[in-house]
């Protein structure tokens, strides 16, 4: 079996503990069919492109979002493990090199990633079916979202798990950074609807990018923004994949 297979199948197993598998399918359906139909009545539309979506569709979307960058936490943690208990040792000590290593933990995310996307996408598919508008862009853009949006926060994940050394430090970092791109983006609600400078805290935001990418696929409205923040993207994603793969073969385990 190739190196890269056997590190990848080790990391999935590792990493796909009950409660993982809670985190990834219990949270967000919390978030979509309590918090979605609870705020329904005081949100009646939100707009997005040319449509107007009820609140739920809005958010069970957004949540596809949410989930694939929820799920590279995985990455930062394997890598921290690896540290804490020496693994990373006991690894190259074997058949494997730093490259398989790092390319192992970038196919990980990826599996993850869609994994988490395709779930939440068939999980929140009763709550947006009457305004999806699928078509043959569909389902690779969804594609794109979940590989582009996995190898990004998965590789900032890697860089400030490789950056930390204190336990403490390295959760309350990860969890501050996440939180914030959780919330200041449009994962949740309308940059339209949010005063200054909040609505510009948006659009600095990789997930506002990821978020709205998927949206356009599953409700047909794929316009030139839309296609500039796949640009995006892809851009942010390549610099930190670089940084961190960097970082990663320089560091002294």
């Amino acid at each position: 079996m190739h190196p890269i297979i056997r590190l990848v199948n080790r990391n999935i197993t590792i990493s796909l503990n009950p409660g993982f598998l809670i985190w990834q399918i219990i949270f967000p359906l919390i978030y979509i069919f309590v918090a979605g139909f609870a705020y329904a009545p005081l949100i009646n539309e939100v707009p997005f492109g040319t449509k107007d979506l009820d609140y739920p569709a809005f958010l069970a979307s957004g949540m596809i979002g949410f989930n694939i960058m929820n799920s590279t936490l995985v990455s930062g943690i394997i890598i921290w493990n690896d540290r804490r208990h020496g693994m990373f040792e006991q690894i190259m000590s074997g058949p494997f090199t730093r490259s398989h290593y790092i390319l192992s933990n970038i196919c990980t995310i990826g599996i993850i990633g869609l994994v988490s996307a395709s779930l939440i996408a068939l999980v929140g598919y009763p709550v947006f079916f009457d305004s999806v508008e699928f078509s043959f862009i569909t389902i690779p853009i969804i594609i794109f979202g979940a590989i582009t949006g996995s190898v990004l926060f998965g590789s900032l994940a890697s860089i400030i798990s490789t950056r930390l050394r204190s336990s403490e430090g390295f959760n309350v970092i990860i969890n501050t950074v996440f939180l914030f791109f959780a919330f200041v983006s449009t994962a949740f609600y309308p940059a339209a609807g949010a005063p200054e400078p909040l609505r510009s805290a948006f659009y600095l935001n990789p997930l506002t990018y990821l978020v709205d990418v998927i949206r356009a696929g599953i409700f047909g409205n794929v316009t030139e923004f839309v296609i500039l923040e796949m640009l995006v993207l892809v851009g942010i994603a390549s610099v930190l994949f670089i940084i961190a793969s960097k970082l990663l073969t320089k560091l002294d385990f």
